[in-house]
């Protein structure tokens, strides 16, 4: 297809067309219909952007795809541009350098935010490149383009959600009154989610409908096909008076918006703001704030979630360590057998994102994933990562840990040691209100930096309640940005440092971690977390002599609580079993 779509670029004049992961609601995962950039590049990575010239194409991706983008972006010859290194041009540089001013560079206004468009705006301007946002070649060319989602929805209900659709949107409606907003557009579709209760599977792995949102003072509208809402859900926004509208129509009905329309610049897509005729108001979305914070409902039923994925999670354990070398374990059919432990859990709907099940090599690549082509037997020798998840009705999980299948290099204990050392750091922190991610994440990496090691991705992020598994704005990062939040009591984030190396082997230890108030005095208030993931880590990778006593002593009490919490749920053998691998570590 890349050589088709070069073909229409000539026909209608287009020297370049940028083709982002993404669709109008701006998701992080996309349904195969708006899976335009690994369509036409071959890369199957969450993040990146195809940027496609009349003789040439390059795609930007992050550290989490280095590997897995150079392998799979060779057949069609596309250039690798590694995103966030130093000497890797932006989209805009290689491009203003590649093309001449008169040159065209065309993308689809519904996948490409205002803040994005903007952006390019002022770079191709400048250098006398135009830009065509209506022209969507990539249709065109895509002509078996799957069709968009159209599953049935589902109502999250209160004692799962937290609080009902009638109080989120009046939480919703006072933010807009503190930004003076007559309107609100609601875009993103685990916004709209989070508001209305309301959940179905038009993603894999990511428990949405596609749906946008139109919140007024006095009235609210949701577009999404209306034969495709359940009962319970009809009902209710029935009785509340909610409009439901046609998916497309938020389109046309912006274009009476002749009022102050409060709208999120870097999530909206370009298409449906510049149909706004009134004052648009551009602020990070109240929402955000609003669905990181998880009520005390949201959190007992997150931390009851954990304990049926904790118990999923060892009976893997054991069933891998008492399996392997009696019959053939794969990373496939490994994967499989802990889906089919996730499953036996009571209020079970689906893996919140497609299991990493990466053994040896392949677990250098932070976002592999397991095909029947790259499949390989486990043998009793080196490290197996898996990074999993699952959401239930009561909340959703997210765990990696790194497993001992036989002998070890001194290297791989040494790095194995020192990530968890880092992760024990990091959930140990202590702060005073007021700090956020990026000011705690040197923890998690100190232990490395000090041997001159790192990895090329964040430390961790937010989870959301059944709904995605990446929260961005509560995350740890080594830099800040406009939009990082300050944490916040009852915000989940993900602590998950690793050491990979390429062709040799991956390690990642990942719990996730409940931010909590603590003392309050004179100083202030400080903060500290809590583990809310229990499962055990494998102590055959440690080298004791890279860890302090507090280190050991932390591990020794959390081995405690995973034995405490998970032990009741499993048969006479894995209860003894989890017993013996969780007594205490003594020098």
């Amino acid at each position: 297809m890349l050589k088709e779509l070069q073909r229409c670029m000539k026909e209608n004049g287009i020297s370049a067309v940028i083709i982002p992961t993404s669709d109008p609601h701006d998701t992080e995962y996309v349904c195969e219909h708006f899976a335009a950039r690994k369509a036409f590049s071959g890369f199957t990575g969450s993040a990146g952007t195809l940027v496609v010239l009349q003789d040439k194409a390059a795609c930007w991706t992050d550290g989490r795809y280095y590997i897995q983008a150079q392998e799979q972006l060779k057949p069609l010859s596309i250039t690798l541009m590694k995103d966030g290194l130093k000497e890797t041009p932006t989209i805009s540089q290689f491009l203003c350098d590649q093309l001449e001013a008169g040159d065209v560079v065309a993308y689809d206004g519904k996948v490409i935010s205002l803040k994005q468009s903007k952006e390019y705006a002022q770079q191709f301007n400048q250098a006398g490149i135009h830009i065509r946002s209506d022209i969507d070649l990539v249709s065109q060319v895509w002509t078996n383009r799957p069709l968009l989602p159209k599953s049935q929805t589902f109502m999250l209900d209160t004692r799962y959600a937290g609080a009902s659709v009638e109080k989120k949107i009046a939480l919703v409606k006072e933010k807009m009154k503190e930004n003076d907003a007559d309107q609100y557009l609601v875009t993103k579709v685990d916004e709209v989610a989070w508001l209305f209760n309301l959940r179905a599977h038009d993603i894999p792995n990511f428990p949405v409908a596609l749906a946008y949102a139109r919140i007024g003072l006095n009235d609210v509208y949701l577009y999404i096909d209306q034969s495709r809402l359940d009962e319970q859900s009809k009902n209710l926004f029935q009785k509340m008076g909610i409009t439901i509208c046609a998916y497309e129509d938020i389109y046309e009905d912006v274009k009476g918006l002749n009022e102050n329309v409060l709208v999120d610049g870097q999530t909206i897509n370009q298409a449906l703001v510049q149909s706004i005729p009134g004052t648009i108001i551009d602020a990070i979305s109240p929402i955000i704030t609003l669905k990181a914070i998880k009520s005390e409902i949201e959190i007992e039923n997150t931390k009851q979630a954990h304990i049926k994925d904790g118990t999923a999670l060892v009976r893997f354990m054991y069933w891998l360590k008492h399996t392997l070398g009696k019959e053939t374990i794969t990373e496939c059919s490994a994967q499989d057998q802990l889906q089919a432990f996730r499953k036996e859990q009571e209020n079970y709907i689906e893996d919140s994102f497609t299991t990493i099940s990466a053994y040896g090599p392949h677990a250098a690549m932070m976002h592999y994933s397991a095909t029947d082509e790259s499949d390989v037997a486990l043998e009793k020798k080196g490290l197996y990562l898996v990074d999993s998840g699952a959401h239930y009705y009561d909340g959703t999980t997210d765990i990696t840990r790194t497993f001992v299948l036989g002998p070890l290099t001194p290297e791989q204990k040494k790095w194995f040691t020192l990530s968890l050392v880092g992760h024990i750091h990091l959930s140990q922190a202590r702060w005073l209100y007021g700090a956020k991610g990026s000011q705690l994440d040197i923890l998690a990496r100190s232990p490395l930096w000090q041997q001159e090691m790192d990895y090329q991705c964040g430390t961790g992020h937010g989870v959301g309640h059944v709904l995605s598994v990446h929260e961005d704005n509560n995350g740890f990062r080594r830099f800040t940005n406009s939009r990082e939040a300050t944490l916040e009591a009852g915000m989940i984030t993900t602590d998950e440092p690793g050491v990979y190396i390429e062709n040799g082997f991956g390690i990642r230890h990942e719990n996730e971690l409940l931010a909590v108030n603590d003392t309050k005095n004179e100083y202030g208030q400080f903060m500290h977390f809590e583990p809310i993931t229990f499962v055990p880590f494998d102590k055959e990778g440690l080298e004791l002599s890279l860890m302090s006593d507090s280190d050991i002593q932390w591990l020794n009490d959390y081995h405690q609580q995973v034995f405490d919490k998970i032990s009741p749920y499993l048969s006479d053998c894995e209860r003894e079993w989890l017993a013996d691998i969780c007594q205490p570590i003594v020098r």
